[in-house]
């Protein structure tokens, strides 16, 4: 047993259940283990809950990283668009994203500082990451430079938190039409010029 098979477990559950509605009780018995046992590896629930917050926003921040990577070679137009869908994936089918999406918007009052700290460093280096692409298509004409890049990351941002509100709150349809008219006013801001 250890302390990564507990943050596994725990991941489903606040995932499932956010963080009122897991117990460490439940989490002991799903590893298989002692609810004292859990005690050796965190200090209680908050650190457990806090360690899984770092963990699975760390995760995001490899995720973007590893897809812009295998998509480099694309134009900017499908990689920015095909971004979008592959967080409509995730969410559909990743625990991660669903935990990281639902906490970043309902953390826990008593928690809720630090993990607003952990959800802005986040979506800061996800911004930075992003930024030097678009930086390059306007550099090589791909869109044009009238929008700047700093704008159009802010905006491309914008637009994802927008789909990431509505994979929350919307069903498919909302959130499928958010995506095809949010898209659709982004990439013509970028395109015109």
């Amino acid at each position: 047993m250890t302390s990564n098979q507990i943050k596994e477990v725990a991941l489903i559950h606040f995932a499932k259940h956010g963080y009122e509605g897991t117990s460490m009780a439940l989490i002991a018995e799903d590893v298989g283990i002692k609810k004292q046992s859990i005690y050796t590896h965190f200090k209680g629930k908050d650190d457990l809950f806090l360690q899984v917050c770092r963990d699975v926003f760390s995760e995001q921040i490899r995720f973007i990283m590893e897809f812009v990577e295998c998509n480099k070679t694309k134009k900017l137009e499908e990689l920015l668009y095909e971004l979008l869908l592959k967080y409509k994936e995730r969410y559909d089918r990743d625990d991660s994203t669903k935990f990281w999406l639902r906490i970043s918007f309902f953390p826990p009052n008593h928690l809720s500082e630090q993990i607003i700290k952990l959800v802005y460093e986040t979506l800061d280096h996800i911004e930075d990451i992003i930024f030097p692409i678009i930086e390059k298509a306007m550099n090589e004409g791909e869109i044009s430079s009238e929008v700047g890049p700093k704008r159009a990351t802010a905006a491309y941002m914008g637009v994802l938190d927008g789909i990431f509100v509505e994979m929350i709150y919307g069903g498919t349809n909302r959130l499928n039409k958010r995506i095809e008219s949010s898209w659709y006013l982004y990439w013509r801001g970028l395109s015109i010029g």
